[in-house]
């Protein structure tokens, strides 16, 4: 029986179109050019700040993020950044009686901001809250501590194949691949994601009927 599930942030409950278009306005370049590139690195493979780096060589991405912050300009998270689904999504899982929490390759500002939208969750925090991030298994057994379920019983939920699905299941989770976002659809047909994935979906409300007892 599944007792949690675990989201995802980016791409899977919030559109990342603002987070990538202040970097592509902080560096001064134009907005679908850093956004198509960002795209181009992360199917070859590498990190997404690798894209900043191209662009900016160099660039002290930490020491920039914090320039940003000091002029206004930093992580910013509304209702409006948030897919559709989202909120009656999560609702209806707990309605059902699963715990529901969020978690994911995030900053520690990008935790409170996400606890400030009040999603109707049990808990959330971010990778650079724990020190530890996706895809590494120590995120992952990060996770079963925070939801205090075994592996078995809870369910990961993320459109990142290799970030999410993937090393989730290799640590004995359940793992829903969504198909949202740009990785979720470039990656959903992966043989290795049909693999580790036990549910795909397109919608956060297909997940009660498919996960509630």
């Amino acid at each position: 029986m599944i007792r949690a599930v675990v989201f995802d942030v980016g791409a899977t409950l919030v559109r990342e179109d603002r987070y990538w278009n202040a970097w592509a306005d902080w560096v001064d370049v134009p907005r679908h050019t850093l956004s198509a590139l960002v795209g181009a690195v992360v199917a070859l493979g590498m990190d997404d700040a690798e894209a900043l780096r191209m662009l900016k060589p160099g660039i002290d991405i930490t020491a920039e993020r914090a320039a940003m912050e000091a002029a206004g300009e930093g992580e910013r998270l509304d209702d409006t950044d948030l897919y559709q689904d989202v909120r009656r999504g999560l609702r209806a899982l707990s309605e059902a009686g699963m715990r529901v929490y969020v978690a994911g390759n995030q900053t520690a500002r990008a935790a409170g901001l996400l606890r400030a939208l009040d999603l109707p969750v049990n808990g959330v925090a971010t990778s650079g809250e724990w020190g530890v991030a996706k895809p590494q298994p120590a995120f992952f057994e990060r996770v079963l501590d925070m939801t205090g379920t075994a592996a078995h019983e809870t369910v990961y939920v993320g459109d990142f194949p290799d970030n999410d699905v993937i090393p989730a299941k290799a640590l004995g989770l359940q793992a829903c691949h969504l198909r949202r976002g740009p990785w979720g659809h470039l990656w959903a047909n992966e043989p290795a994601t049909l693999a580790a994935a036990d549910w795909r979906v397109d919608s956060l409300l297909d997940l009660p009927a498919l996960l509630a007892p």
